[in-house]
């Protein structure tokens, strides 16, 4: 990967820096659009808005509880719900045995 810019008098250690507080914005908007589904709205719902913010700060929360990026974590509650929904179906075939 290559990194550029037009700031010519900037250090290496500075550009790089630069280039990690612009990535964590990067990946801030980018799980905004993603994982609480903010791309989705239009500008004239405020409170949708509000509420994706509100989940994003959730999300956050969860990932450095965790230990995990907001896209492990959206991955680890999909597989547990799948599990969930695989037992549940076990559970109803089981019933419509008997």
């Amino acid at each position: 990967m290559y990194l550029v810019s037009n700031h010519l008098e900037l250090s290496t250690e500075k550009f790089k820096t630069l280039y990690k507080k612009r990535w964590s914005v990067e990946e801030y908007h980018q799980s905004l659009k993603q994982n609480v589904s903010l791309a989705k709205t239009a500008t004239t719902q405020s409170n949708h808005l509000f509420a994706s913010l509100v989940a994003y700060l959730k999300w956050e929360k969860l990932k450095w509880m965790h230990k995990l990026n907001h896209f492990a974590l959206k991955a680890k509650i999909y597989w547990a719900a799948a599990k969930a929904a695989w037992r549940e179906l076990g559970r109803m075939k089981r019933e419509e045995g008997v």
